[in-house]
Formats: C-alpha cells, structure tokens, sequence
C-alpha cells in the first residue's frame, strides 16, 4: 500500500482538519507522514494548531483506518487518487488556498488538459436550452476542449451526454463519495464517461451528496476549467454559485442571454449586464475570446513550415483551411478524386497528424 498517499488521505479523515490546514502542517513538518510523526510540542508550535487539534492528529487510529480502507475500495473498482503534490494533480487547482489535499477519481482523464471547459445550468432547461447546450458542444469540438460539469440534472446531463457522443473527453464532478451517483438516473451516463473522461470527487466514500457539499464541489468545476459557460440559470443557484467562483478566480465566464422576464434566463442576462460574463451566442465567441482562433490558425502555419506534403496532400490542407470541417464525401466532389485514393491520403495526413477525423466521416485541421 502506497505509504504517502495512506498518510494524506488519513490526513484529510481527521475531524476539523480541512484542506488549508492540512497543507499548512504539511508545509512545517515536510510531509504528511511527518505530521503523524510530530510530537505534540512539536505540532504546538505551528500557528493556528491548537490543542483540540493535536489531539485528534496523535489519535489516529480511526483515521487511518478509514484511510486503508479507502485504498483497498480505490483497488477494487479500478479508482486512482492524486494527492496535492503529486505531478497529475490538476495544477489550475494548486493556485487556491481550499484547493483539496486528495483528489479521487474513476476513467481515462487528463487532469491537466490543455483547454477545460465547463457547462452549467439550471436541472430543468427548456428545450431551447437544451439546443443551445447541445450545439456549443458541438461548436467546441472543433476547439479540442475537455468539458467539465457536475453530472447533474438538466444542462450538466445535456452537456456530457453531447459529449459522450461526440467522442469529446469529459469529467463529471460530483459532491459525494465515488462509491455512489446522484442523481441515480445518471449511473449510465457516468459509466459511459470512463472510457474517455470519468467522475472525480473529493469527497472519501461514504459521503453523502447533502447540499453543503455542492458548493465546495462547484469550486472545483470553476477552479479547473479555463472557461465557464452558463447555459440558462435562475437569479439564484449552484450555477451562479460556480460564476462567481469564476470571477474570484479570474477566470473568463461567458453566458446564453435569454428573454427579458424569462425566470430560466434571469441568472444568466444579470451576469451579462453585470459585467461579470461575457454574452455568449456561439462556440466561436470562446474561440475568439480565448484566442484560440487565432492560435490554432498559428500552429497550422508552423506545422506546414516544418511538415512536406504531397501536391495532392497539400490541396487537402487548402481545403480545409478554407473550410475548416468537412465531409469525406465534399472533399471527393471538390478534388475529383478517387475514394479509395482520397482514404489513403487522408489516412496518411493524420500519421502526419496534419488532420483531425471527426465523427460523421469529417476532417478538420489538427
């Protein structure tokens, strides 16, 4: 058993011990295992460790064991566990004070990908919403982004299932044990996620989803996406809740206007007209916003200084940058070529990893 994690996840299982105090003894002791292993005089000298607090740290056992039990639950269901100072901790979350001292998580996830977007809103959308949230997905696809949201009813369920679909890594953060999911209706969902994405919680298991959790769970969507989205929200909720971490954390927080009086909407035009979001009509406003346009324009161009194509090869790349998705079968109208030929080249191109398959038989730049 993995002594260093055992030590950090005993850690956080010591009543009143949270996510600041935790990093505050590791930092004056060295370590985890080292603050178990301080005598009390020693933890006594550490600024805002009382002795109520030293106590529950020398008495441990129920902690620890906790712990191990934690591990062997990790084992069985092929869960991992990233502790603060561990490389593929999510490194946007290291910048926050509360940021956790443990991270569980279950499937195939990139915790520091390169571009993280997380959609939120309201759990009863109108239909409108869930149109809106299905062709951002879509528009973002073209971006390579990693959406995050909190796998809960509404826009989050619409946001990963139009992820899921489109083959778009995608983590659910939840505000309760991995051991369950809530809301029940979703354990589909959260099962098709693993293969490309997954679930990831702080919370150890046997935590129940109760509502003071969800706060602390929304800190996390907004501290580990570069881009947050509000979909269609009320004047109050977890989703405005998540906006307003955003803005303490600088992050750039974009939303869906709706109509005036429309109580769905409120939430979402009372950000724009507080400034506190940008006015979202389209993937390409984040595109643009975030730069990424002008970004991924730049990084084709280098790619085709330092990468020798083909005549024909190169009339593919023309194509696509004049049209910057396009189906196999437009491609063959527009270059006149023979389909088992264009599937070589095309085939070929992505070796080169000049291009992109998308479903649908598309292509785009990569």
């Amino acid at each position: 058993m993995d002594k260093n994690l055992l030590h950090n996840i005993a850690l956080t299982l010591v009543s009143d011990i949270g996510p600041v105090l935790a990093k505050l003894l590791i930092s004056y002791c060295g370590s985890a295992e080292a603050v178990f292993s301080a005598s009390k005089k020693e933890l006594s000298k550490i600024p805002q460790v009382g002795l109520k607090t030293i106590n529950k740290i020398t008495n441990n056992a129920e902690a620890f064991a906790k712990a191990e039990a934690q591990i062997k639950y990790l084992d069985k269901i092929g869960g991992k566990a990233e502790t603060f100072h561990s490389e593929d901790y999510p490194q946007r979350l290291k910048h926050f004070d509360s940021s956790p001292l443990v991270l569980y998580y279950r499937g195939e996830m990139n915790l520091n990908h390169p571009r993280t977007v997380a959609i939120i809103g309201t759990r009863k959308p109108t239909d409108q919403g869930r149109i809106n949230c299905e062709k951002l997905v879509q528009g973002l696809q073209l971006y390579g982004v990693q959406i995050i949201s909190g796998l809960a009813y509404g826009i989050d369920t619409c946001a990963h299932t139009e992820a899921v679909k489109l083959g778009i890594e995608t983590i659910g953060v939840m505000g309760h044990g991995l051991d369950r999911l809530y809301p029940p209706s979703n354990k589909k969902l959260a099962a098709q996620m693993l293969d490309k994405g997954g679930v990831l919680t702080e919370f150890p298991t046997e935590t129940n989803p109760d509502r003071e959790n969800f706060p602390m769970r929304n800190r996390i969507i907004a501290s580990m996406s570069d881009v947050i989205i509000v979909v269609e929200s009320k004047k109050r909720g977890g989703s405005i809740i998540t906006a307003e971490f955003a803005n303490s954390y600088n992050k750039d927080v974009f939303a869906i206007p709706g109509r005036l009086n429309d109580e769905v909407s409120e939430g979402c035009n009372r950000l724009i007209k507080q400034h506190k979001a940008n006015l979202l009509e389209s993937a390409d406003d984040v595109g643009y916003i975030m730069r990424w346009d002008e970004i991924d324009k730049d990084r084709v161009v280098q790619k085709a200084l330092f990468i020798d194509y083909t005549p024909e090869e190169q009339k593919v790349i023309d194509v696509l940058k004049e049209a910057q998705q396009i189906t196999v079968d437009a491609l063959n109208y527009q270059l006149k070529m023979a389909p088992s030929a264009l599937a070589s080249m095309l085939l070929n191109l992505e070796f080169k990893g000049a291009i992109r398959s998308l479903p649908g038989k598309k292509y785009i730049l990569s």
